[in-house]
């Protein structure tokens, strides 16, 4: 009995350390993912922003030439890039998830939708990547040959055959 409640109490031990090592490793990769979406997010914050500065140089330049209509479009389009790229820039990872979430609750269907296009944009992706995989992998065709006609071939006429009239003995007539 007692080896048996020993062999119990270390099955139990090993399996309380397997446990904590699996809760270990996920928390140690749920921090490397949002340090990770930090960075990224900071990252494409600070492009659109610098996207947005040059909206706005573009919208002055289109003032100064009288187009005062794409001027504004050029000048609200800059407006909204840099509210999204200074909400990406001081935004952790938690707080943009939230807001994913935040908005698929209010919106489902837009979601489907931004899915359903992102799917069918990864699909074409795919597709031509793989074309292209397989033309680089494909061996070369055979390089081309010089033209060379063919000689026609000269028709065969059936011949007829010769008699030869049997030979006659000599003496015989």
């Amino acid at each position: 009995m007692a080896i048996e409640s020993h062999s119990a109490d270390d099955a139990q031990g090993a399996k309380e350390q397997v446990q904590e090592k699996a809760h270990q490793a996920a928390d140690e990769a749920r921090s490397r993912l949002q340090q990770q979406v930090d960075q990224r997010s900071t990252q494409v914050g600070e492009q659109v922003s610098s996207s947005a500065h040059a909206l706005r140089s573009t919208a002055e330049r289109l003032r100064d030439e009288g187009q005062d209509g794409p001027a504004k479009a050029a000048e609200q389009l800059a407006g909204h890039a840099e509210k999204v790229g200074s909400y990406l820039s001081e935004s952790d990872a938690d707080r943009i998830l939230h807001d994913v979430e935040e908005f698929a609750r209010r919106q489902p269907l837009a979601v489907v939708g931004i899915g359903l296009f992102a799917g069918f944009a990864a699909s074409r992706f795919l597709k031509a990547s793989s074309r292209s995989r397989y033309e680089s992998s494909a061996p070369p065709p055979p390089p081309p040959r010089a033209y060379q006609p063919r000689p026609t071939p000269t028709p065969q006429v059936p011949r007829q055959p010769v008699y030869d009239p049997p030979a006659v003995p000599s003496g015989v007539r």
